[in-house]
């Protein structure tokens, strides 16, 4: 029996996992925000919140692995590092700049997968696709305008135009992440989320450990305090490792580019989480807010009129061991 999601269950994964993605800034705020509860000292670098994160979030889907769903492909290797550029880049340009910016720039990642799905995984967008990726695009570029520094000292323009390359470079990574996990969706869910995230630590981990010593190594990876350490637990949880994996549930049977632009959620809702724990910092912009606007107002002309009709299509993917009893056969994929 299949143990594909139905269509509109996939798709309520996804929206689900693009809320839980939104809490970022909330717990990157906690983290590093003097809101008197004593979590922001020791300061934590975005690096190494990433490595917690992920060494948390993996523990947990590392429990709920079977022996039988460790099958390996080599494009696995680029998926693991690709998550870990994405999550490096990401959680810098949100803990050293506007969480806005940083979370509409990652959502750039529609952009690439409409374009990369159609000549990597076969995959044919829409029209009113196209149109709302078009759209989002506009949203994206009116919060970079509007972001981008002018009339700064050199070293504070500079500072902003290297976040603003992180969040860039953080939604080109997770472009790589959504068309590695859709080739890859025949593979079992917990695996490929739990590669991603312990992958990460790894990787991370081992470029501290190459850069500092193994004295800067244990330094680094004991700065956290017991309070820290729970708010990092429940990140790992809630905001990576749940989300994942019904993310990579909802591509067994959505298609990248679509799923790519339910994610689109994401940078609607998480920039409020940021302002209502530090609004002082994190109120939204007018360009900020329209350019959310329109990205929202994508999602909307790409989904209301789906009730009416769906479309099936085969796609490829990148198959496992046909014995294996957790990597489902190549799933249909919808389309307007």
């Amino acid at each position: 029996m299949s143990t594909e999601p139905s269509v509109w269950v996939a798709r309520v994964c996804l929206i689900a996992a693009a809320l839980l993605w939104s809490i970022s800034s909330l717990f990157m705020r906690l983290l590093s925000a003097p809101l008197g509860l004593g979590l922001e000292e020791p300061q934590l670098t975005p690096l190494q919140i990433a490595f917690f994160r992920g060494f948390f979030g993996g523990l947990l889907m590392l429990i709920l692995l079977r022996r039988e769903h460790m099958r390996f492909h080599p494009a696995m290797l680029g998926m693991v590092a690709t998550f870990t550029i994405m999550s490096g880049l990401y959680l810098s340009a949100l803990g050293l700049g506007a969480a806005a910016n940083a979370i509409f720039l990652q959502n750039t990642a529609p952009m690439w997968v409409y374009v990369c799905s159609i000549w990597l995984l076969g995959e044919r967008p829409s029209r009113r696709g196209w149109q709302a990726v078009c759209l989002s695009a506009v949203g994206a570029g009116i919060i970079v305008a509007g972001g981008w520094p002018s009339d700064l000292p050199p070293e504070k323009s500079q500072h902003s135009a290297n976040v603003l390359l992180m969040g860039l470079g953080s939604g080109f990574a997770y472009a790589g992440v959504i068309l590695f996990l859709r080739a890859l969706r025949v593979y079992a869910t917990t695996w490929l989320v739990t590669l991603n995230l312990l992958g990460t630590a790894g990787m991370l981990a081992a470029f501290v450990l190459l850069r500092d010593g193994v004295a800067g190594f244990y330094t680094w990876v004991t700065t956290p305090t017991p309070p820290q350490l729970r708010v990092l637990i429940a990140f790992g949880l809630l905001q990576m490792a749940l989300p994942y994996y019904l993310f990579t549930r909802g591509l067994r049977t959505i298609p990248a580019a679509e799923a790519a632009l339910i994610g689109l959620l994401e940078p609607v809702f998480s920039p409020l989480w940021a302002y209502l724990l530090t609004p002082e910092t994190d109120t939204p912009t007018l360009p900020m807010l329209f350019g959310g606007g329109l990205i929202l107002l994508a999602i909307l002309w790409r989904y209301v009129p789906m009730a009416s009709s769906t479309q099936h299509t085969n796609t490829p993917g990148l198959s496992a061991s046909s014995t294996s009893t957790s990597a489902p056969t190549p799933t249909t994929s919808s389309g307007p």
